[in-house]
């Protein structure tokens, strides 16, 4: 449900929650104006307020690797990428970054047209930029990329990719010929740099990590296994808190021991909750596509014609609330996790936190860590339906 109806536009107060502040919970009010937040603290000034007495507030959740949602492929059809970003806010998101598989050029371009038409009037999750996964990729740990797209550094037409452009992160594998130089290279256009895909070694991550690699896609997915004597890229993140790792917690993907494991391990502030969703996330069981080809859903899993995973059914929400079943970590460290650590793993610098001046991009849950209401630039852009929040003064 989009909620802005009968909300009036100006000043707003959200009121008698407990607010995840960096330093910690507070119970304090939330102040919203012109879509920042102006303060956290009293609100008693402010006309218009919204009773949050007894609810957890907490910074809109970011996900830097989704393919699509709510039926919408982001690959084949890009013009879905506004549609769904109106819709993730019910799943608590409030930024993203559409994430395209490797593919055809002509699938990027068409991406970063999409992205540049912001439609008039918008109220949802913001596209913060494009992911793009591939085509820099080992093709021994495609998984369910198309062979036929990939390519090494050298072959791919990467001029056009910039911060400024429209692409906020590059996925490639570290071991490829002339990886470290191409990650300097988009790193110096204001791209983050992720490995993903990969048969690296550790010295050939820690090459790229040099040269400016900041971040590991999904993580133990698509990635040569971890050896005692060959740590690879996955011992190497696990060992490094420099290097943040995008984690798929649906239970599917990862075991729920190997994810408290890795959470152990890294710990808070290290790992960033992804979904890695494709066009059935809020679909339920059925058929989908991926780039035109077949997918089924069946069980959670989300597998293409040769039973591989081919991204997942999972939401933002959802994740957290299984990274705290299956680690037991508190309430917070799970929320920060879907949040302020991706946002500034990519460079977010005004999502993924409560404090003065930052985006308005708020997510309101209950004890069971379930979405009762979401705020995008300081706009409501979902509301539970049967959530027992009242508009006054």
């Amino acid at each position: 449900m989009v909620a802005s109806e009968g909300i009036d536009k100006g000043p707003l107060a959200l009121r008698g929650g407990q607010v995840l502040t960096p330093d910690g919970w507070r119970s304090t009010d939330l102040v919203i104006e012109s879509g920042r937040i102006a303060r956290v603290g009293p609100a008693d000034d402010v006309m218009r307020v919204l009773d949050v007495q007894g609810l957890l507030l907490a910074p809109g959740f970011v996900d830097i690797q989704i393919n699509g949602g709510h039926g919408f492929d982001l690959v084949s059809d890009p013009a879905g990428i506004w549609p769904l970003a109106a819709l993730l806010p019910r799943h608590g998101t409030t930024a993203f970054l559409p994430t395209i598989v490797s593919s055809a050029p002509a699938a990027v371009e068409a991406a970063l047209g999409v992205l540049a038409q912001r439609p008039t009037g918008f109220v949802g999750a913001e596209p913060a930029g494009l992911h793009l996964e591939g085509p820099m990729l080992n093709a021994e740990r495609r998984g369910a990329h198309q062979a036929r797209h990939l390519r090494e550094p050298a072959a791919t037409p990467t001029q056009a990719w910039s911060a400024a452009a429209g692409v906020a992160l590059v996925t490639l594998a570290p071991e490829l010929p002339g990886a470290a130089e191409m990650v300097a290279e988009l790193v110096g256009r204001g791209v983050t740099v992720s490995a993903g895909h990969t048969e690296a070694t550790a010295q050939e991550l820690d090459t790229a990590r040099r040269a400016g690699l900041s971040l590991v896609t999904h993580l133990f997915n698509a990635m040569a296994p971890m050896g005692h004597r060959h740590p690879g890229v996955i011992g190497s993140a696990l060992a490094d808190h420099r290097l943040i790792a995008g984690l798929i917690v649906d239970g599917i993907h990862v075991d729920p021991t190997v994810v408290r494991a890795a959470w152990n391990a890294k710990g808070p502030g290290s790992i960033a909750l992804v979904t890695d969703a494709v066009a059935p996330m809020g679909m339920g069981p059925g058929r989908f596509e991926l780039d035109g080809r077949n997918l089924v859903v069946s069980a959670g899993a989300v597998r293409n014609a040769e039973g591989r995973l081919a991204g997942s059914a999972l939401s933002m929400d959802q994740a957290v609330r299984n990274l705290v079943a299956f680690t037991g970590c508190p309430p917070d460290e799970a929320l920060r996790a879907a949040s302020t650590v991706p946002a500034a793993a990519v460079g977010l610098e005004n999502k993924g936190c409560l404090v003065d001046g930052a985006d308005a991009d708020i997510v309101v849950v209950n004890a069971a860590l379930e979405v009762v209401l979401t705020v995008c630039r300081g706009e409501v852009a979902y509301l539970d339906e049967q959530a027992e929040i009242t508009v006054g003064s």
